[in-house]
């Protein structure tokens, strides 16, 4: 009798994958995450007694459980086969307790790709559960809950209520709290670029911008000083005094870290990180492919780790040396090193086949799933790729005891960018380098004149969402599981808002930061969270004991903290005064806070209770008047969903006698039409289509069937639908006229034998 098996995976995506791969003595079901956890309404840890966690079944999930007691039961063995990081682990020891299952029966096994041979090995080779690893999380846990759970109620009597305290949300609202501080405090400073416009005979001219005096360089501080160079430099001889030439290398990037991987996406397919992480899951877990099968595509993508298999290397090298040529591949396989703190228990994200190119399997794959895959397959196999030369010209001019510089490259080969070449932050953007003439030492050139600019100094950009995680990972903040879900977090809680792509702290973020800082510094302080972050480290590699670092946290200063707080002051969040004035009494509306998201209302409340949906000034003119045109949502009767809609800011006007009745769906741009003039829009939606003029009278006006919207079904298809309907349903009559006519004769002859018997009793009572 041949043994039966259970495999106990997180989603159905997964078991459906993986239970192509193994034989039919395998179940695989799914658990849907975590099935046993702290309570959610009491903080569920026995802080007298040594951090004792009180774990119970989560409700709701009732039903899976009893599944799993029930097919574990059958079962001879049972593979725990949860996701390959802490949180993973956690839940397989959950499992084992929450279904009674001996240590003789289990057997822990991951996946860091799901594809037949790796499945089938890790089922081969299972190995015990990782105490180690389940410890860590439990402190990581058991951290958070004492944290959220007892500062979070005593903020809600110093600040606001429903507000919530966590170990890294709050250090990250104040990175962004600082940030702005910093862009709101700077005082920029005053400097100037001179550019000579040069000419060598018969060609075009070309900028040399100045460098300095006798060798040395010179900053320009005022127009002064320009005014200076410029009056000493007319009538003067421009002689070329040295031009190099040089093979510039450039190398590539590494491939993608959870980090990495979320910032890109942000900054070439406008994802954002949780969405980003949603559609990697997706990926990973597996996608069926025409003529492959089911196939998880990439790699486990919670990482920080560049390191790559040599086998994923050597099918990089085959595929890259048959399809670009051996130039392409550099000497020798390239490797990568992670930083100092980074886990490395993974690979780095890659996909689990590179012969699978974007583009073989794009039908089979979403929008979405196809330009984040796109980007993890180009990456890779660009960062085992050689570099990329360019041949670069700088040429040094003399002019008196002053010098101006000049330098050109151009792509001599491309190497690894003509795979893939990494965006830039718009403060990080290079300016492209002009071309420049062939020059030679000792060559006079003619001044066509000067070209002096005024600049400033800029503050730092304000965050987005990728430069956000980026400065988290490089500060320790956090860990590849946490970037995603604690930017969501800040934003969902009103802390910091999002315009455009730019994170902004909010006065509700403003205040929670600054009561924070007063009454838990270690909490908000950017070394601490990170010197936790390595205990915990450190934990999950058996160095140091979990309760250990629990005990040092709470002694060591939290508790004394929490006694402060409760004693300490109020401090309410300033109201954000907005630019709408109250038709009823005239006051500017302020922002509030309310069950379905923020509103404006009068602050004359409760002797006026006016109160208006919030303002979101968009860019552009109304196309009919002229006015403002202003973002406003809504809530759907029918579903409860909310929506967003574009109008004029005199559509239903209560303060003012002119009234427009402009609304779109469509979303306004910066962009106005070369033709006509008026303000150009957008489709709505995911991506970024390309702007269009909804002038009905301009030779540039695109028809609202055009602009990329998906189709509703109209009349005649419904009618088409119908038509299908009911010819399936003439079809099965007639199959079943068919089916009846097959037996005739018993019919008919217990129809004539019914018909004779009631003859015959009829008469014989007679």
């Amino acid at each position: 009798m041949s043994k039966k098996h259970l495999v106990i995976v997180e989603s159905p995506a997964k078991a459906k994958t993986i239970g192509k791969y193994l034989g039919s003595e395998f179940t695989v079901k799914a658990c849907m995450g975590h099935l046993r956890d702290l309570p959610k309404s009491t903080i569920g840890v026995d802080i007298e007694n040594d951090f004792t966690p009180e774990y119970k079944p989560i409700r709701g999930k009732e039903e899976i459980i009893r599944e799993l007691k029930k097919s574990a039961k059958e079962s001879d063995t049972v593979y725990l086969a949860t996701d390959p990081d802490r949180e993973g682990e956690a839940i397989s020891w959950h499992l084992q307790a929450l279904l009674d299952l001996p240590e003789a029966k289990i057997r822990r096994v991951t996946f860091d790709e799901i594809t037949r041979k790796v499945v089938t090995e890790a089922v081969a080779n299972p190995r015990s559960l990782d105490m180690d690893l389940v410890d860590a999380q439990q402190a990581r846990r058991i951290l958070d809950r004492v944290v959220g759970y007892q500062i979070s109620p005593i903020m809600w009597k110093k600040i606001r209520p429903s507000l919530s305290a966590g170990r890294v949300q709050s250090v990250a609202t104040r990175m962004v709290d600082d940030r702005d501080r910093e862009i709101a405090e700077f005082v920029p400073q005053e400097y100037w670029t001179l550019d000579a416009l040069l000419q060598k005979e018969l060609t075009a001219p070309f900028k040399a911008h100045y460098y300095g005096v006798g060798g040395k360089k010179k900053e320009l501080s005022n127009e002064e000083e320009v005014r200076e160079i410029t009056e000493a430099l007319q009538g003067a001889a421009f002689t070329v005094t040295s031009v190099k030439r040089s093979d510039k290398q450039r190398s590539p990037s590494p491939p993608f870290t959870t980090s990495t991987l979320q910032q890109e996406a942000s900054r070439k397919v406008n994802m954002t990180p949780r969405r980003t992480m949603a559609i990697a899951q997706q990926l990973y877990e597996g996608v069926d492919i025409t003529g492959v099968g089911t196939v998880g595509l990439i790699t486990y993508m919670r990482t920080d780790s560049l390191r790559i298999s040599a086998e994923a290397q050597a099918a990089a090298k085959d595929f890259i040396v048959e399809r670009y040529g051996k130039s392409y591949y550099p000497a020798k396989a390239r490797q990568y090193k992670a930083k100092g703190a980074a886990q490395d228990a993974h690979e780095a994200i890659r996909p689990s086949d590179v012969t699978l190119t974007p583009e073989r399997i794009r039908a089979d794959l979403t929008s979405e799933q196809y330009q984040l895959y796109r980007l993890i397959w180009s990456r890779f196999l660009a960062s085992q790729m050689e570099n990329a030369v360019y041949d670069t010209l700088s040429v040094e001019i003399g002019a008196k005891e002053h010098s101006f510089r000049a330098s050109a490259s151009r792509l001599k080969f491309s190497g690894y960018t003509a795979v893939y070449e990494e965006s830039r932050d718009d403060e990080d953007k290079e300016e492209k380098e002009p071309t420049l003439p062939d020059l030679n030492e000792g060559e006079q050139l003619t001044l066509k004149g000067f070209e002096p600019a005024q600049h400033f100094t800029q503050p730092p950009a304000h965050y987005t969402e990728a430069t956000l995680i980026r400065a988290m990972e490089e500060n320790g903040i956090g860990r590849p599981s946490t970037y995603a879900p604690t930017v969501s977090t800040i934003l969902e809680r009103r802390y910091v808002k999002k315009e455009g792509k730019h994170l902004l702290i909010t006065n509700l973020g403003k205040a929670v930061t600054a009561w924070m800082k007063k009454y838990f510094t270690d909490i908000a302080d950017l070394k601490f969270t990170a010197q936790m972050e390595q205990q915990l480290d450190d934990v999950g590699e058996g160095k140091l004991p979990w309760k250990q670092v629990l005990r040092n946290f709470y002694d060591g200063g939290f508790a004394a903290h929490l006694e402060e707080a409760v004693e300490g002051e109020y401090m309410r969040p300033e109201p954000t005064v907005s630019e709408e004035v109250c038709p009823v009494c005239g006051k500017n509306l302020v922002e509030r806070d309310g069950r379905f998201g923020p509103f404006l209302a009068c602050p004359g409340f409760p002797d006026c209770t006016f109160t208006m949906p919030l303002v979101v000034e968009m860019p552009g003119r109304c196309p009919k008047c002229g006015g403002r045109i202003l973002k406003r949502s809504g809530t759907s009767k029918t579903t409860g969903k909310q929506y967003n809609y574009y109008c004029c800011e005199f559509t239903n006007s209560k303060i003012t006698d002119h009234h427009c009745d402009f609304m779109t769906w469509d979303v306004p741009t910066k962009v106005d039409c070369e033709v006509c003039g008026q303000t150009m829009f957008k489709r709505s939606g995911r991506g970024n289509p390309r702007p269009f003029c909804i002038n009905e009278q301009c030779q540039n006006f695109l028809p609202e069937d055009k602009r990329g919207y998906l189709k509703k079904k109209t009349d005649g298809a419904e009618e088409k639908a119908e038509e299908k309907g009911a010819k399936k349903t003439a079809a099965k009559k007639t199959a079943a006229k068919k089916t009846a006519a097959k037996k005739p004769a018993a019919k008919k002859t217990t129809k004539k034998a019914a018909t004779k018997k009631a003859t015959t009793t009829k008469k014989t009572k007679e």
